[in-house]
């Protein structure tokens, strides 16, 4: 009786937590259809305005206010793996660590984070006006310019990875690994102090927070967003 009297109660703190708290297993915040898992910045619900779900992808909107969407949960160590797309001369990307604490700026198109938590730039190589290596797509934006990377042309989707590990980080563009670092370490603080965040007090002082993706103003395609507590 004791034994079965303690199975169940295991069974029902197992269905008591969601599954986008269970470690190691795989989860979609995004799977081509529901957007449960997210919502806008400093928003209750999804800015459906800005982001429409198209053949399965969640595609960023032009010619209306841009605003980003990130995960209702909060992450400090994750995997996460996505498809994403960009149009000529599209701009997109994610960010981690986001406490939401900033508001966007009027005439700002860019995200209120964009200057307070590290950034893994998705860009059109090409056509984008900022051919600086360090912003390049698979960056750890302004701060780290990616190695080994092949970019799909222009349309397709890229596949993209960030693995934040205990400290421990790496992005990944296509299968391979074009970014690696170490959170706190005198080489990225160094790095830091020189790079336009170097004025901002605030930026990279979280350790944990929401997953946040940027809506830049030109087209991007995100699908197949799925996240691994580690």
């Amino acid at each position: 009786m004791k034994k079965t009297f303690f199975l169940l109660l295991l069974l029902s703190g197992t269905i008591g937590m969601s599954y986008g708290q269970q470690t190691h297993q795989w989860h979609y915040l995004f799977n081509g259809k529901s957007v449960t898992e997210l919502r806008g910045y400093k928003m209750d619900s999804f800015p459906f305005e800005a982001w429409k779900i198209e053949d399965g992808a969640l595609v960023a909107q032009t010619g209306v206010p841009n605003v980003d969407f990130l995960t209702k949960e909060t992450f400090t160590n994750f995997d996460l793996t996505l498809e994403w797309a960009v149009s000529k001369a599209g701009n997109g990307g994610i960010f981690y660590n986001v406490l939401e604490n900033s508001n966007h700026e009027s005439g700002n198109g860019n995200s209120p984070n964009w200057l307070d938590n590290f950034e893994m730039q998705l860009l059109d190589d090409i056509d984008f006006n900022d051919h600086e290596p360090r912003r390049s797509a698979g960056s750890l934006y302004d701060l780290i310019a990616p190695q080994n990377k092949h970019l799909k042309p222009v349309g397709e989707f890229n596949t993209a990875r960030l693995l934040v590990d205990h400290g421990h980080v790496e992005q990944w563009i296509n299968g391979r690994k074009v970014v690696e670092y170490e959170l706190g370490s005198g080489a990225l603080n160094d790095l830091i102090s020189h790079s336009k965040y170097k004025t901002n007090p605030n930026f990279a002082k979280s350790t944990s927070g929401h997953i946040m993706f940027q809506h830049h103003g030109q087209k991007i395609w995100l699908k197949n967003i799925k996240i691994k507590r580690l």
